[in-house]
């Protein structure tokens, strides 16, 4: 929003619990269309899940290798690929590096920055790097003219929309204005020079979301958001002429402006259930170009040629990574990455010249962080860089995990009882007995996010240590196309949404996936709300919950945050995106519902032990609204523990804090679920647990 083993105790329990899964597992057919399909993919499952059981039982893992982060922090192909200029972390400086692609030793460029974010001009001669404060370049070759251009600041906040693509040694900025103004409200399109003399290139009373560049530098469209929709307009004689409406959340990023700049490259879903790539002629009409051939994901990234605008790559990463080459000689060296690393999660920069080199960088749901790659088209050949990559937490150097030690992240699908499919991760700890392994449904925030094949610090530590972990890509996830984000029609109460996390975990129970009287729920934000749900209105089903920064109101909560900012979604203000998700904020009969539905207005349901976690100075669920509920369970007797950063916000970024997140679980969960013991905490952790942890309950009390 705003993210072991036991026995079933004697062979009559076992036949009862495997009578209860037959029934379940009939009843999921029953529900669902009996198709082969689905017979497969329910097949393939357990097959995924077998072979997990032969690979051998990993070590316990020390958590800050869980929560350690990579000392590179991000990589960028300069557009000729000749360079990779690279963000590296020492201590409490983070370093400007320049790595030349043929080979040679990186230099440091910059020995400290704030950017977190890198951007190449179009000649790839200057970076730009943008911090929440101001917009600098820095030259890459070492020729004078490095320094502040622009500050991001102030009342009139400005936006880094990156380097210029048609003209070199210039940056983009949208300049926003201030919400409380005596002069109207404009929004302007600035191109920043290195002498940092901006130049209006649009000015307009409606958001500014996107534009587009011909040839010569000119601007040839902008996007704006008018009240609900996106509208694309031809800029021609500084007039502007409508060439598309994007309505109803239907989104219409640019990509590039192939043909002279006469023609726009989209990734949309307009007139499309899932978003995809399509060319807009001059004449206004839409063609696609490629879609999802699993026919599963929205279009994730689009990779176009740098010289003419055409498309050379297009990636989906929803369910399971991939990337498609778009010409014959694009798909010939796309098909050549993805077999040099099969099945991962890889993401492509293309470089544009004779000596050109491509930048991979792999990724995978058991590999924390990334690896980078050169690809040389010319050779076919491969060399791996930047392969010194540290982690650290809390300052200190810890070792990545080891991929022989990790879960592998299983991509799967089920029916809910309405017959919807339905998408989710599995995550099995290697060398189990999967039916006598607890369980545990950790549920992504948003709720309008996913889960995605890529590498979860929680979940792996709860793999870790022996837990089966369920990552449910419940209805209104986004990524997977407009009727699956839609399907949710605001039932995101006691409803239709909890029920797609319930019915995914009675799925796997029914495969034999996880020990019944040991099943859990957890989560971040509206995971924490989803883990709240749990044990308040399915205790049948979650023996125990764990809840960061959750609202305990999702109705209130998101009223409150509509109103307390100037809070937009690409220029749609959010109480309009939520409006049109079934979820108006203004809309008494949805409040009530909500209220009616809630955990506060619930509490007294409450019968399992609870964990709450959150950040006093949270600027998306107001720490008000979880004490609130706290007082109400303590006034009722309830077991619950709760532990307040009393700086944290809502993500809960202080490295003393996710320790003593982890610890807790790891310690709350032991003792409920059975998993591994955790390791004790050291004289740091002890001293911030013992400020922070402001309720103790029957689990935690000894601490």
């Amino acid at each position: 929003m705003l993210k072991f083993p036991k026995s079933f105790g004697g062979r009559a329990a076992v036949a009862s619990m495997q009578g209860i899964q037959c029934t379940l597992a009939a009843a999921v057919l029953t529900l669902s269309p009996a198709s082969s399909a689905f017979a497969d993919e329910t097949a393939a499952l357990r097959a995924a899940v077998s072979a997990e059981r032969v690979r051998p039982r990993a070590p316990q893992l020390d958590r800050t290798q869980f929560l350690a982060k990579a000392s590179v922090a991000g990589a960028w192909l300069s557009p000729d690929g000749r360079h990779v200029a690279y963000l590296r972390e020492e201590g409490s400086n983070r370093g400007v590096w320049l790595l030349p692609t043929a080979g040679g030793a990186a230099k440091q460029l910059l020995p400290d920055t704030e950017s977190a974010q890198l951007s190449w001009s179009s000649d790839s001669r200057w970076l730009f790097l943008s911090s929440p404060r101001q917009l600098s370049v820095l030259a890459a070759a070492g020729q004078p003219g490095s320094g502040v251009i622009a500050k991001l600041d102030g009342s009139w906040r400005r936006d880094f929309k990156g380097a210029d693509p048609a003209l070199p040694a210039a940056a983009l900025v949208v300049e926003i204005p201030p919400k409380v103004s005596r002069l109207p409200r404009k929004w302007r399109l600035l191109r920043i020079g290195l002498d940092g003399k901006p130049v209006l290139l649009h000015e307009d009373a409606k958001p500014i979301v996107d534009f587009a560049f011909g040839p010569n530098g000119r601007l040839t469209f902008v996007t704006l958001a008018e009240k609900d929709k996106y509208v694309i307009y031809r800029k021609q004689d500084n007039r502007l002429r409508p060439a598309m409406r994007c309505e109803g959340l239907d989104r219409c990023r640019i990509v590039s402006t192939p043909h002279a700049g006469q023609e726009l490259l989209l990734s949309t879903n307009t007139g499309s259930g899932f978003r995809r790539l399509a060319l807009l002629d001059h004449q206004g009409k839409l063609t696609t170009l490629h879609t999802d051939p699993r026919g599963e994901a929205d279009l994730d990234e689009v990779v176009p040629d740098l010289r003419t605008g055409q498309p050379l790559i297009a990636s989906y990463r929803s369910t399971v990574a991939a990337n498609y080459g778009l010409t014959p000689e694009a798909r010939r060296h796309v098909e050549a990455i993805e077999r040099r690393y099969p099945a991962r999660n890889l993401s492509i920069e293309a470089g544009d010249g004779g000596n050109a080199r491509w930048l991979v960088r792999e990724r995978s749901g058991s590999l924390k962080g990334a690896l980078f790659h050169l690809y040389d088209p010319a050779t076919g050949g491969f060399r791996d860089i930047l392969d010194d990559i540290a982690f650290r937490h809390a300052g200190k150097i810890v070792a990545r995990p080891p991929e022989s030690a990790m879960a592998r992240r299983i991509a799967f699908t089920y029916r809910a009882s309405d017959g919807m499919r339905l998408h989710g991760f599995l995550m099995v700890p290697p060398g189990i007995d999967v039916a006598r392994a607890p369980l545990m449904a950790h549920v992504h925030g948003g709720p309008f996010n996913l889960a995605r094949p890529e590498f979860s610090s929680t979940g792996q530590l709860l793999a870790n240590r022996g837990y089966i972990v369920f990552e449910p890509n419940f209805r209104g996830s986004t990524g997977l196309g407009r009727d699956y984000l839609f399907s949710a029609r605001g039932d995101f109460g006691n409803g239709r949404v909890q029920q797609d996390i319930v019915e995914g975990v009675r799925f796997l129970l029914a495969q034999g996936i996880g020990d019944p009287s040991r099943v859990g729920i957890d989560g971040a934000s509206f995971g924490g709300y989803s883990a709240l749900q749990g044990v308040t209105f399915q205790p049948e089903l979650f023996k125990v919950a764990i809840a960061a920064v959750p609202p305990a109101d999702f109705g209130w909560v998101l009223r409150w945050y509509s109103h307390s900012a100037d809070q937009f979604t690409d220029g749609i203000p959010m109480s309009t995106t939520m409006r049109l998700l079934s979820l108006d904020p203004a809309d008494p009969g949805i409040a009530e519902r909500l209220r009616m539905q809630s955990p506060i207005a619930n509490a007294g349901k409450l019968s399992r032990p609870l964990l709450l976690l959150a950040g006093a100075d949270d600027e998306r669920v107001p720490i008000r609204s979880v004490t609130h509920y706290a007082a109400q369970l303590k006034s009722l007797g309830k077991d619950f523990s709760l532990f307040i950063d009393t700086e944290g916000r809502h993500q809960l970024e202080d490295p003393r804090t996710r320790e003593a997140y982890f610890y807790l679980m790891e310690e709350f969960l032991h003792r409920r679920l059975g998993g591994a013991a955790p390791k004790p905490p050291g004289k740091p952790l002890r001293e911030h647990l013992r400020r922070n942890l402001q309720v103790k309950g029957s689990d935690l009390s000894g601490l």
